[in-house]
């Protein structure tokens, strides 16, 4: 069986051209050769409604991975807090398949529970409560409604919030909780949990009720990053060249 791969925390925007030529380059080589790819959230930088597929970059980034999946691979994405606008219509287009946040996956005989990350990350009690305040389905059929040039004003400045508040925070705040992820093991059955957004990739190994769980945390992709190639050998994560 041909392996899975998962990526995470791309924010692939027009700013930052290299790691969008490294992208594009990932799924002509490595994913080609995958029988899945995961993206676990964040593959944007901003998404603020489906007419964010006309732009010209957007439009030919999402005609890349629509390759890819007319080339066989399974390609499915999740959202993160950047592009949680992204609509399944939007993903269909692209040759995705939106999954929900927290989804179970049975990978080589592996129960593995797949997240983007943040909700894991409950110290971080404004994150929170702005997340859940956002994500209302009547706040987001208002904002949607909206002209292109007024989402764009709010989302930008819901952006410079969200920077400053980032400058002043102390690290540990936001990053996940351990309560918070042995209560998602536990509810599961102790799978193996791959997760995003905390940008601190890495390899845990959690004692759950006497259980040993392996956490992988996928890397963000503003500099360098990497990728996590799963097959019936195990998990590895695998630097961008």
């Amino acid at each position: 069986m041909r392996p899975v791969l998962f990526a995470s925390d791309l924010h692939l925007s027009p700013e930052r051209p290299a790691i969008v030529a490294r992208f594009c380059r990932f799924l002509q080589e490595e994913a080609r050769a995958a029988g899945a790819l995961y993206i676990l959230g964040d593959l944007l930088e901003h998404w603020i409604g489906d007419d964010d597929a006309d732009e010209s970059f957007n439009r030919d980034l999402l005609a890349r991975v629509a390759g890819l999946a007319d080339s066989g691979v399974e390609v499915s994405l999740m959202h993160g807090n950047r592009d949680f606008l992204f609509s399944g219509r939007a993903a269909a287009q692209a040759g995705m398949t939106l999954i929900p946040d927290t989804v179970e996956r049975e990978l080589f005989g592996v129960r593995t529970l797949l997240m983007h990350g943040d909700t894991l990350c409950t110290d971080d009690v404004r994150y929170q409560r702005y997340r859940g305040w956002v994500r209302r389905p009547g706040l987001i059929r208002a904002f949607l409604a909206l002209p292109r040039g007024v989402r764009e004003a709010i989302g930008g400045g819901l952006k410079r919030v969200s920077a400053g508040e980032k400058r002043v925070k102390a690290p540990a705040i936001m990053d996940v909780n351990e309560a918070a992820i042995e209560t998602a093991l536990r509810t599961h059955g102790y799978p193996r949990l791959i997760h995003g957004h905390t940008h601190r990739p890495a390899r845990h190994v959690h004692v759950v009720d006497g259980r040993a769980c392996e956490r992988w945390v996928l890397a963000d992709w503003y500099e360098r990053g990497s990728y996590l190639r799963c097959d019936a050998q195990g998990c590895t994560a695998i630097p961008l060249d």
